[in-house]
């Protein structure tokens, strides 16, 4: 945290170009504002923007800061904020390749995560809104994320939301679509649940190698449980 400030005020100057929320001329808060308590929201844990918006008010240099019921993002579609982040991880890249921290290493890590379980109202929502990889009763919002990995600066690539109904290799290929549109990429990471057949091939077909381990069988499942209730690692 203590460098936060600092990282956050250099980063700025490349990444908030890149985005917009298209409020016209004559806004007495400025737009970055916006950004900067985004920014500002995302860096500390389990800090809502109403709560959030009222601290950064005293933290922040600006004379004039968002409320936090204004901030919400209602008004951009999904695919408007997946380009301007394209656009700002662009401009990083093209910042990062000048310096020797950075190795167009090619090595690519393309994960789902889910966020906490979602206890409101999901009417409306429900292909948004899906179940967790657990088998119980809960909701959660789920995304799919490519990250460039291995010996290069750890960076976000691209993300986007999983929906109810969509294939684990159409989230696949719009990643790798993605990443491939950003940076060299030689080697796909991905864990267990994107063991198939499809996927596989379809990788082979981009001329691209991947690691991805075995999908365990429920007999496998049933074995190590025995072993676990023995005591046995």
């Amino acid at each position: 945290m203590e460098q936060a400030e600092k990282v956050t005020d250099h980063v700025s100057h490349i990444v908030f170009p890149a985005f917009s929320l298209d409020r016209g001329d004559g806004c007495e808060i400025h737009e970055n504002a916006y950004w900067d308590l985004q920014t500002y929201l995302g860096l500390r844990e389990r800090l809502a923007a109403n709560e959030g918006a009222r601290s950064f008010i005293h933290e922040s240099s600006r004379d004039r800061t968002p409320l936090g019921h204004a901030h919400r993002i209602r008004d951009l579609s999904i695919q408007q904020i997946r380009e301007m982040y394209r656009q700002a991880v662009r401009q990083l890249i093209n910042e990062l390749a000048e310096t020797k921290e950075f190795y167009r290493a090619g090595i690519v890590a393309i994960d789902i995560t889910e966020a906490d379980p979602f206890t409101g109202d999901r009417t409306g929502h429900e292909d948004e809104i899906i179940g967790t990889k657990e088998k119980n009763d809960e909701y959660a919002h789920q995304w799919a994320t490519v990250q460039l990995v291995g010996n290069a600066v750890p960076l976000v690539l691209d993300d986007r939301p999983v929906r109810k109904g969509e294939s684990r290799i159409e989230i696949v290929e719009d990643l790798l679509d993605s990443a491939q549109d950003l940076v060299y990429v030689d080697n796909v990471l991905m864990d267990r649940e994107f063991d198939s057949q499809h996927i596989l091939e379809m990788i082979s077909q981009r001329g691209l190698s991947y690691v991805v381990p075995k999908r365990i069988q429920t007999s496998e499942k049933a074995q190590a449980k025995r072993l676990l209730q023995r005591g046995q690692d």
